[in-house]
């Protein structure tokens, strides 16, 4: 016989997948300030959580792990990614959606203001999982539109796959196959501004890169990455100096192929021929700099 689950003691859950721009071109610059990127994305198994009980109060959210405790319970605010993105959705909603309060968690596993999309990806997430347990069954393109105006990487987060991404972050077109390749972020605890990187940033601007169809293999994606750039990198480096130090360390790692920042920083990445030299490398560097973050391991499934 089935027993039957007290809905209070129901949690739905859903993942909010660290984002790595493997270039990211600076294009252009529109008339309102808004800078255009040519970036491709991909996803790491790393990332945060989001957990909902539904509930009758209002709706409201906790944070939790490693560095929820680290923004404190303020930034939980009606501020906060994850609410605006709860309450643009259930504007979209309509009445006849079953939407109802209850608790949402963050569990924040990824580094603040770190150019892997942290906020962004957590409010993706608020949009697909609430979007699932309130019934709104909205279009794709709906989702997209409210995920462009919570902020520029929301919308290839709420796709959370493999994507070419352009424009100001809405434009997304499908990528080349990636081939397998292990992967290592690291993050020097130290937030790097945005805004500030693109007020550093010194020089033009750079063209839309031309991309193959497909990658044989790990060697060959890294070719043609390191004919293009990150255009925020050096502006980054330039504000924290230590991120220049982490992109030394990783790329004096064994087999480590390339190593780049991602975003705006201060995230770097190493591209590795296998998913076992990453987790090899990780914990290396895990060893050497306690205070830093560190993740190894492969692409999220489905990348």
């Amino acid at each position: 016989m089935t027993t039957a689950v007290a809905p209070a003691e129901v949690t739905f859950v859903e993942a909010a997948p660290a984002k790595i721009n493997l270039y990211l071109h600076v294009t252009d610059r529109r008339a309102d300030g808004y800078h255009c990127l040519d970036s491709l994305v991909v996803f790491a198994g790393a990332g945060d959580v989001l957990h909902y009980q539904p509930g009758e109060t209002p709706l409201t959210l906790k944070l939790a792990g490693r560095f929820g405790a680290v923004l404190g319970e303020d930034a939980a605010g009606p501020d906060n990614l994850v609410i605006k993105a709860a309450n643009a959705l259930r504007t979209q909603a309509g009445p006849k959606a079953a939407v109802r309060g209850g608790t949402l968690v963050l569990e924040k596993n990824l580094p603040v203001a770190s150019g892997i999309g942290g906020g962004s990806a957590d409010a993706a997430a608020a949009l697909r999982l609430l979007d699932r347990v309130w019934g709104v069954q909205a279009a794709q393109a709906d989702l997209l539109r409210l995920a462009e105006g919570l902020g520029a990487d929301v919308p290839v987060c709420l796709l959370s796959h493999t994507a070419r991404m352009e424009g100001i972050g809405e434009v997304l077109s499908a990528a080349p196959a990636l081939p397998e390749c292990g992967l290592v972020l690291v993050n020097c605890g130290q937030a790097v501004s945005t805004p500030a990187v693109f007020r550093a940033r010194e020089g033009g601007f750079v063209p839309r890169a031309a991309l193959p169809e497909r990658w044989e293999n790990a060697q060959a994606l890294v070719s043609t990455l390191q004919s293009l750039e990150n255009s925020l990198e050096a502006p980054a480096c330039a504000l924290c100096p230590t991120v220049e130090k982490v992109l030394h360390d990783i790329a004096a790692q064994p087999d480590c192929l390339m190593a780049r920042m991602s975003g705006s920083g201060a995230t770097c990445f190493g591209l590795f021929p296998s998913v076992l030299a990453a987790e090899q490398a990780a914990a290396r560097l895990a060893d050497a700099h306690e205070a830093w973050w560190v993740w190894g391991g492969a692409l999220r499934e489905g990348a």
